[in-house]
């Protein structure tokens, strides 16, 4: 089952943790998980290029040290990045030490890929312990997302996908998408669409910082 919002319980009990953004002036926070992936971030890439829209790429070092031409794409593209640690680890399933030095690893590699820092964070899944998240929040902002396209499981529709991120769409809103393999050929059948809808609907989109 995916959860398309976040409920504001579960927002209350994190509060350190950034679930929304600034709602002034109808902003929004496009954001894509896992990249960069060749076919899928340059497709983003160009569809934010054609409506002048800015998004935040939390990327996977791993995948930025395979394809660091394409992460200077993101970069030289006006767009943010993101920490998503080197090989996106569950922080649930992970020791301390080793998910923390896994987030070290993915700043090294960002430094010497493109020459520059994040102080924000992610967690894959969004799965992160209350010790490892405090740790991290000494340095960077723990960002999360109060709308989840589901872009990435097999069992939701494109359509229902497209209808629940618009549904839930406010100022202020974090967005998740995700630019992986897995979802390459869902994005391109929704991301048009709704890139569009937020022109339509006069939501700007910033970046995160």
């Amino acid at each position: 089952m995916v959860w398309h919002t976040v409920p504001r319980p579960v927002q209350l009990f994190f509060p350190k943790r950034i679930w929304s953004g600034d709602a002034s002036d109808d902003q929004v926070y496009l954001t894509f998980d896992d990249g960069p992936v060749p076919g899928v971030t340059d497709f983003v890439l160009n569809e934010l290029a054609k409506r002048n829209q800015n998004a935040t790429f939390f990327m996977v070092g791993d995948n930025l040290r395979k394809n660091p031409i394409l992460g200077k794409e993101v970069l030289e593209s006006g767009h943010a990045i993101g920490n998503h640690t080197l090989n996106h680890l569950n922080g649930w399933k992970t020791d301390d030490s080793v998910y923390l030095q896994n987030i070290q690893a993915f700043d090294e590699v960002l430094d010497a890929t493109l020459g520059i820092q994040t102080g924000l964070f992610r967690p894959p899944y969004g799965l992160i312990r209350s010790s490892q998240a405090k740790n991290v929040m000494n340095t960077k902002k723990l960002i999360m997302w109060n709308v989840l396209s589901g872009d990435y499981d097999n069992f939701i529709s494109s359509s229902r996908v497209l209808t629940k991120s618009i549904k839930h769409t406010r100022a202020g809103s974090i967005i998740l998408f995700h630019d992986q393999l897995k979802t390459k050929d869902v994005i391109r059948k929704i991301l048009p669409t709704y890139l569009d809808f937020l022109i339509e609907k006069g939501f700007k989109t910033s970046l995160l910082q």
